[in-house]
């Protein structure tokens, strides 16, 4: 099954003090990976085209990600505040907590997406 894609969107809300606040938003995926650090937390809202040759679909993701080096008192305080992101980002299909460079992954993002997406009646023909 032929995967259709493009990274339309991405929005990337990092830790200014206590406050959550909009640290970065583009539209290319090693802009969106650069964004990460070991020592950081951040949420962050995709936005992915997927389908196959015979429909299109806008699929949105929702990332929490929490640095391996992050403080468990600041890992912790990460619930509360996810919720509160979860209430503003409320349109997602699917949702993720990574924690590593190499989970930042387009082609995992997608497979997650096309698995939360159900059915998918491609005729078999690749472009």
């Amino acid at each position: 099954m032929p995967l259709m894609y493009a990274l339309n969107f991405r929005a990337v809300f990092k830790y200014d003090g206590s406050q959550v606040m909009v640290a970065a938003k583009g539209q290319t995926f090693d802009d969106f990976k650069s964004q990460f650090g070991d020592d950081e937390r951040a949420f962050a809202y995709i936005r992915l085209l997927t389908g196959d040759e015979m429909s299109k679909r806008a699929k949105f993701l929702m990332v929490t990600w929490v640095g391996t080096g992050v403080s468990p008192i600041k890992k912790a305080k990460m619930s509360t505040d996810k919720a509160l992101v979860k209430e503003v980002l409320a349109n997602f299909a699917v949702e993720l907590t990574l924690e590593s460079a190499h989970e930042l992954d387009h082609e995992a993002f997608l497979q997650e997406l096309v698995k939360a997406g159900g059915a998918n009646y491609g005729t078999g023909v690749r472009e």
